[in-house]
């Protein structure tokens, strides 16, 4: 059993040695600002200690609880942005520091960066998962994007 403590730890350290790309450094410098910027890291804190009602293991919950923080990190970037905020976490934000254009598109970044770790997790355990579970995966993201194609189509024919 880990305690709160090794936990944040390693999250912390996964998060450090998540690399991006050094180019552009313009869209990629804001992310690793944005991720090193501290917080409490609740979310991935739930996500670990969940995997923990499970298992003692916890580095293959390592990827899902930093892609939780990316995530979350992304809505903070463009949070910045809708509210004009000049400072997150004591430091200037990304907004304040980049100007807007590199903090959306940044922040676009974060959430492909998301998606893709989501996806390498869910691929990684959809192979362990039992055929209802891949059924219900599979179900449950065709109707997600069905309704998005709706959605979108809806949003077409108002303009």
């Amino acid at each position: 059993m880990q305690t709160n403590e090794q936990l944040l730890s390693a999250i912390e350290n996964y998060l450090a040695q998540t690399e991006f790309p050094a180019e552009p450094e313009l869209l990629y410098a804001p992310i690793g600002y944005s991720l090193a910027g501290g917080g409490k890291r609740l979310r991935p804190m739930l996500l670990m200690l969940s995997n923990g009602i499970f298992t003692d293991k916890i580095q293959h919950a390592l990827p899902a609880a930093a892609a939780v923080e990316v995530f979350h990190n992304f809505t903070l970037l463009h949070d910045d942005i809708m509210d004009n905020a000049a400072v997150r976490r004591g430091k200037p934000s990304v907004y304040a520091k980049w100007g807007q254009n590199v903090a959306i598109l940044s922040g676009d970044a974060m959430l492909i960066c998301w998606a893709g770790c989501r996806r390498s997790c869910c691929r990684r355990y959809s192979r362990r998962s039992t055929p209802w579970r891949s059924k219900c995966a599979k179900d449950s993201s065709t109707t997600w994007i069905s309704n998005a194609s709706r959605r979108f189509r809806s949003w077409n024919t108002c303009t």
